[in-house]
């Protein structure tokens, strides 16, 4: 840990040095709506937030949801190829990690597998939020890690006077990727309504060395089986009066991506999605609001063979609920309690007849939940708990019930006007996943065959973090440092043992046994701002370290590397440019199944646009450039870091138009 002490003492010194020299002007504020208190970004001081939005969200946006949150503070992403990538906070992934959409659940199967994608578009997104802390607690035990917050803003919450939207048009060189995305918002009288869409096509995506780390004479030029064709499109309207709103939305995702391992399989992805939200205002004596939100979700997608045929079909049916009551002041307490519910069918089966990989099996989730915020003198104070039962009943197997309980407490102190010193300390209980209990078939996909434990506990999860900050003026930074054990952690393990498709002795896939052990998480973040969203000069540093273990000994699979990054962005008029270099040290703390150590990379970025008055319409042309060095870049998060590196030089031109 030695990269830890030195990359956080570097941060804190560089920090305290700008204290006497800080501009007092302000950075314009973004509202995080995952959160019950709908505050701004840099408020959320018991609840790390980064919201990204606005030019830096679309400068970010990359194939998927993974790539474009892979540079920020503490999130890596496991990079299973261009159409599957999934963020991965602290060092947890998969389950722990929980994905939303307009705050409820995505409903995808991407938490089972890294080979599968997350079933939100990011092009059509107006702002994406990472959040972690007591407000987590809200939407389940899925966010052990963290949650992933895309707003698309399906449903209209305001009456627009008039039409309102952007279009944009893209293309990268390095996958030929030809890209349109769009969206629009108006009203009728009371009724306001919405309407957006995405079109992506990707051919497979040029590397930079040879395929195999290692293996000079391996596949070059471009990597086999990386294309990626996606289509998305979703509908909404709402009612708006000054007592509140209710509305409706409709969207539909159909996505075909290839899977660059060996195999060389493709999974076509099809999801349909229907959403119901409203609000009332001062419902009745004593409260702000009334939330009610349903969602009904039919996933499906299907994992296809080198000839296009399936091989294994996973479906995933889901009706969410949820209901939300803020109180005004109580005692000098805001809050927000609720209730969530879920039923959901989910099943992944053989097409050809042989071993089912998971049964289906019906779940069902009930939970109360309670968030609250408090000034006791100086200190700000966040609380949160959350009771919460989840039946798993498979068609085949072992029913499983789980009583869940979850809390989290946290205290700020401002011991100096714009600094801030704040613990939070939680306990958090998962249940484990249906493929952690059930699984008993060939995955293709990832060449394995799975064997899940009906048998297994819940995870228990107890996290304590510290927070230094500066949160005012135009030079801004945090560190926090945080340490969490986890009791009963599931982790896929490669025995070495080979099988084939019926799961005898073989050589097709390897055996992957769910096993449980308590595990450790510890690690550190730093990062310091200057001028973040202003016009003229801003900058950026950052660093962050994790790492994971078994207590047994041993490391935990899939850890992210240290990383150290810096940037540079200059706005003035039309103009805006920026430059960013991250460095991530090599990798070699493995899991003992894990056999090959990732190098250490530098990935240099950078971005230019000029935005022009034409009509009563803005036009910004913008060109993006990723790994500029054209390196090597084989993340340790991957499961195919062996063979699959990320992209070479790439080049993004593109134009958008807002009105």
């Amino acid at each position: 840990m030695k990269i830890q002490h030195t990359l956080l003492a570097s941060a804190v010194l560089s920090a305290l040095s700008t204290l006497a020299h800080a501009e007092t002007a302000e950075t314009p504020k973004v509202i995080v709506t995952a959160t019950p208190f709908h505050t701004a970004e840099n408020d959320q001081i018991l609840t790390p937030a980064k919201v990204l939005a606005g030019d830096e969200l679309r400068d970010k946006t990359g194939t998927s949801l993974g790539e474009t949150l892979s540079q920020e503070l503490g999130v890596s992403a496991s990079a299973f190829g261009a159409g599957a990538s999934r963020p991965i906070i602290r060092g947890l992934e998969g389950s722990r990690v929980k994905m939303l959409e307009n705050g409820m659940a995505v409903s995808d199967v991407s938490g089972l597998s890294n080979d599968h994608a997350v079933s939100s578009e990011g092009a059509s997104a107006r702002q994406i939020e990472i959040l972690r802390g007591p407000a987590a607690l809200l939407y389940g035990s899925g966010a052990i890690g963290g949650l992933v917050n895309v707003v698309n803003e399906r449903i209209p919450t305001e009456l627009e006077a008039k039409p309102t939207g952007q279009l944009e048009a893209r293309y990268s060189t390095a996958d030929k990727g030809r890209a349109l995305s769009g969206g629009v918002d108006g009203s009728a009288g009371k009724v306001a309504w919405h309407a957006d869409g995405s079109w992506r096509n990707t051919d497979d995506y040029k590397i930079p060395a040879p395929r195999k780390a290692g293996d000079p004479d391996s596949e070059s030029g471009r990597l086999p089986h990386s294309a990626t064709r996606e289509r998305s499109g979703g509908l909404g309207a709402s009612y708006i009066e000054s007592w509140g709103f209710v509305g409706a939305s409709v969207s539909r995702l159909s996505n075909l991506y290839g899977i660059p391992s060996d195999e060389g399989s493709k999974i076509d992805q099809k999801q349909t999605r229907y959403d119901i939200d409203s609000l009332v205002r001062a419902p009745f004596s004593g409260f702000e609001s009334f939330k009610f939100k349903a969602g009904y979700t039919d996933y499906k997608h299907a994992e296809l063979n080198d000839e296009n045929q399936p091989e294994v079909v996973f479906k995933n049916r889901s009706l969410e609920t949820r209901a939300e009551l803020a109180h005004k002041p109580l005692a000098g307490w805001n809050g927000t309690f609720g209730v969530q519910t879920e039923n959901q069918h989910f099943s992944a089966l053989s097409a050809e007849g042989g071993p089912d990989t998971v049964p289906v099996t019906h779940s069902t989730s009930r939970a109360a939940f309670l968030v609250e915020e408090v000034d006791a003198g100086p200190v700000h104070m966040n609380a949160g708990a959350r009771i919460e039962n989840v039946k798993r009943k498979p068609v085949t197997g072992l029913n499983r019930s789980f009583d869940l309980r979850s809390a989290s407490v946290g205290g700020m102190w401002p011991f100096v006007p714009g600094y801030g010193l704040g613990a939070t300390l939680s306990y958090a209980q998962r249940a484990p996943a249906i493929e952690e209990l059930y699984s008993g078939g060939p995955h293709d996909a990832t060449a394995t065959f799975d064997i899940g434990n009906p048998d297994f506990k819940k995870e228990t999860s107890r996290n304590i973090e510290l927070t230094l900050q500066k949160t005012s003026g135009q030079v801004r930074w945090k560190v926090n440092v945080f340490r969490n054990k986890i009791k009963d952690f599931i982790y896929g393990h490669i025995t070495g043992n080979m099988l084939d498709e019926d799961g005898h002795a073989g050589e097709e896939l390897r055996e992957r046994v769910f096993e449980q052990a308590n595990a450790t998480v510890r690690g550190a973040e730093a990062e310091m701002t200057y001028n973040e969203r202003g016009p003229g000069w801003s900058g950026r540093v950052f660093a962050d370290t994790s790492r994971g273990k078994l207590d047994v000994g041993g490391n935990l699979p899939l850890q992210p590397a240290n990383r150290i990054g810096a940037s540079v962005g200059y706005r003035e008029g039309g103009w805006r440019g920026g430059l960013s270099l991250v460095h991530a040290q090599g990798q070699d703390r493995l899991a003992s199944f894990e056999t090959t150590n990732t190098p250490g990379y530098n990935q240099l970025n950078a971005n230019l646009a000029y935005t022009q008055k034409l009509g009563s319409q803005d036009v910004t042309w913008f060109l993006i450039a990723r790994n500029l060095l054209n390196e090597e870049i084989r993340v340790s998060t991957s499961v195919l870091k062996d063979i699959a590196p990320l992209p070479g030089r790439s080049l993004v031109f593109g134009v958008r138009t807002r009105f």
